[in-house]
């Protein structure tokens, strides 16, 4: 039996990611919702969801050992990070008043509200960027865009987005308004993406499927 870990800092709603994974899982695959470390680091694939602020979310796993077992993950497996679990890989984030990262990936995650403009009607988009929203592959051939198609949409909700300093690792951006941005990223074992693949029907269950098959 193979172990899937989804983990729980105490601050995102697991009921929907745990829901999705067990509903495409095979019967070869068991789905936990852990915030034991010893659990985490006997798992053979790690789910890190998140919502709400940033600050909060590193607060309260630099007051456990849940920051170490996710550093050791990200070094050691296959690791899905979504939306918040995004953010928090980058180095700095504008959030709680400048939050700093796991630095798995060097950049910046940043408020809309700095740069976003629609020039078609001279007006900013609302924030947070929430519905349903294309995501165009940049890794064509990485293997958790299998059976998806480019240019297929994705739910999203968030007010910040992440700006990685190197472009090779971006695996999908999304247009809103007049920027460009990243939406997921790929590097090594990890592939994290700021859209919710457990709210976006059939193409974020085929991504998730897709994880358990990586």
């Amino acid at each position: 039996m193979k172990t899937v870990v989804i983990i729980d800092y105490g601050m995102s709603n697991l009921r929907s990611v745990s829901k999705a994974l067990e509903h495409i899982a095979e019967k070869n695959w068991q789905v936990v919702v852990s915030a034991d470390i010893n659990v985490i680091s006997q798992a053979d694939k790690v789910v890190f969801p998140g919502q709400g602020a940033i600050g909060n979310c590193m607060r309260l796993l630099n007051q456990t050992e849940l920051f170490e077992a996710i550093q050791l993950a990200l070094n050691s497996r296959p690791f899905l990070g979504i939306c918040l679990g995004l953010q928090t890989l980058l180095t700095q984030s504008e959030e709680s008043g400048g939050t700093t990262g796991f630095g798995w990936i060097n950049g910046n995650v940043r408020h809309f509200d700095q740069v976003l403009l629609d020039s078609k009607t001279n007006k900013q988009p609302k924030i947070p960027h929430m519905g349903w929203n294309q995501v165009q592959h940049t890794q064509i051939d990485h293997p958790l865009w299998k059976n998806i198609d480019n240019n297929e949409r994705f739910y999203f909700v968030h007010s910040y987005f992440v700006e990685p300093i190197d472009a090779t690792i971006i695996a999908g951006t999304t247009c809103y308004g007049d920027i460009q941005f990243t939406s997921a990223v790929a590097k090594d074992n990890v592939f994290a993406v700021q859209f919710h693949p457990e709210k976006s029907q059939n193409a974020g269950l085929v991504l998730l499927r897709n994880f358990l098959n990586w």
